[in-house]
């Protein structure tokens, strides 16, 4: 099962609006197949295993990270082909939550006389497939928020000059994390300060994630990199309702994807921007930033992780912050997070942290 959980992990952030998971074919102790959800989520995992096993797929026991589906999609019910090929087990860590599986993948198997082994492994089958599980549950993508800072909390100097606060190792594990969403998200203010790329280098990713940016007045530069390539990588923009009809037929021009969202006290409602974002399938966004919108999201409860990344520089109180005004008068009423993980990145630290239960 262990296995199956990494090879599932292959498919992070290029599976959506599908999960991303793993099968291995094991008969007579030894892996005889093995597969992971395509990109684009098709074909499912099953599947591929099957192909590679053939004829010693009958009579052998199949480790699945997520309870094999039972609908007829785009593809044939995964149940269905374990069943054709004669497995003559399953082991799956968790029921899937689609109101169109639910349950039934196990009763097929199980009505075929195929034996059904669940919950091994399921705390770390949940942790990985937890945005989808979100989309499922609550109609949005699970948000991952990001803050490279000094060591006392900001995100640049006055003047804006931010590159580089970490180090090169730091930045790395950046692209990696980007690699592992279904999208990577800025506000406008750091897609005019910074104009950046949003893609993942260095890495030999080909299939990049969505790039989208928050911006209420689509006030963003037309020549800017992001403008550039809206026709080679996915670009959104997330704006308000009254942003300036020209600059939406220009952007649209250039290929990029308009999603109008509401607006509430002069910013993009953060809730009915991720319900917005779940519908178009996503099922995790990694947040960059910047400051304002950090902050939405945190106010509005809508951020399950975060990464801070430290460095050993001080900038001062003149420094931009990494978070915008949260309105906070009393310590009591301040968003905390448990501590999951810290490792050293080089000079940097790294420091996770998960929203409690």
């Amino acid at each position: 099962m262990a296995l199956a959980l990494s090879l599932g992990r292959r498919g992070q952030g290029q599976t959506w609006p599908n999960p991303a998971v793993g099968c291995v074919i094991v008969k007579q102790g030894r892996i005889v197949g093995r597969g992971w959800t395509a990109p684009g989520g098709r074909p499912h995992a099953e599947p591929q295993a099957l192909a590679r096993a053939g004829s010693a797929a009958r009579g052998a026991t199949a480790y699945v990270s997520l309870e094999p589906c039972a609908h007829h999609g785009r593809t044939p019910p995964c149940a269905d082909a374990l069943i054709a090929a004669g497995i003559a087990r399953v082991v799956a860590p968790v029921q899937d939550s689609d109101p169109r599986v639910e349950g039934r993948g196990f009763a097929r198997l199980r009505a075929a006389g195929v034996e059904v082994t669940k919950g091994v492994m399921a705390a770390e089958a949940a942790r990985d497939l937890a945005g989808f599980f979100l989309r499922i549950r609550q109609g949005r993508p699970r948000i991952t928020l990001k803050l490279a800072t000094s060591f006392d909390g900001r995100i640049a100097t006055a003047t804006g000059d931010s590159q580089w606060i970490t180090g090169p190792l730091a930045r790395r594990y950046v692209h990696a994390l980007r690699a592992r969403h279904d999208a990577v998200m800025v506000g406008a203010g750091t897609a005019r300060a910074d104009d950046p790329s949003l893609t993942v280098r260095g890495l030999g990713i080909t299939r990049q994630p969505v790039r989208i940016v928050v911006s209420r007045r689509l006030d963003l530069p037309l020549t800017g990199i992001l403008a550039r390539t809206a026709r080679d990588t996915p670009v959104w923009l997330c704006h308000g309702p009254n942003a300036d009809p020209r600059l939406i037929e220009a952007w649209d021009g250039l290929g990029a994807r308009l999603i109008p969202c509401d607006v509430q006290a002069g910013q993009i409602d953060p809730t009915a921007l991720l319900q917005a974002l779940g519908e178009a399938g996503l099922t995790s966004v990694f947040c960059e930033g910047g400051g304002a919108l950090a902050a939405s999201l945190i106010a509005a409860g809508l951020v399950d992780e975060l990464i801070g990344m430290t460095a050993g520089v001080l900038i001062g109180a003149e420094g931009r912050p990494g978070l915008a005004a949260l309105g906070i008068a009393k310590l009591v009423q301040a968003p905390r997070f448990e501590l999951c993980e810290t490792r050293r990145l080089g000079p940097d630290v790294l420091h996770r942290w998960q929203k409690p239960d």
